[in-house]
């Protein structure tokens, strides 16, 4: 006697292997949504069959069209993730670009005012005569 896995595929009533079907493709991790056409070529039932009579499995199908729809897959997330941090670090860039901007202007600030200084204690030391003091008091 044939167990039910060999025997001929179309002596399961129609809905049993429209929902084997629908396993198998909510099984299958493709980035794409699942067809009614897919659907009713691996139940091997006719659309219009799965149309008019089982309204239930195609309800179930749309589900998984949608959550497929909503799901973009690995993929796409990856790239949508990528896409996310090029726009991060793009801002980054522009805040780094900006610090940089400011300690340069503090630095030449900086750099202004020593000079500035260094001039005026030449100055200083142009003008003063200098001093000897003895350290031994």
């Amino acid at each position: 006697m044939e167990s039910a896995s060999t025997a001929d595929p179309t002596s399961r009533p129609a809905a049993q292997r429209l929902r084997d079907a629908l396993v198998r493709l909510t099984a299958d991790n493709t980035s794409e949504a699942p067809t009614a056409s897919a659907l009713c070529a691996i139940a091997g039932v006719s659309r219009n069959a799965l149309y008019r009579y089982r309204p239930d499995i195609l309800q179930e199908l749309h589900k998984l069209q949608r959550q497929r729809h909503r799901d973009p897959g690995s993929a796409r997330r990856a790239l949508q993730q990528l896409r996310d941090e090029y726009k991060d670090l793009c801002q980054q860039v522009t805040n780094l670009a900006s610090l940089v901007d400011h300690y340069f202007a503090a630095w030449q600030e900086a750099s202004s005012m020593l000079q500035r200084r260094e001039r005026e204690l030449a100055d200083l030391r142009k003008g003063a005569k200098p001093k000897l003091v003895s350290l031994r008091g």
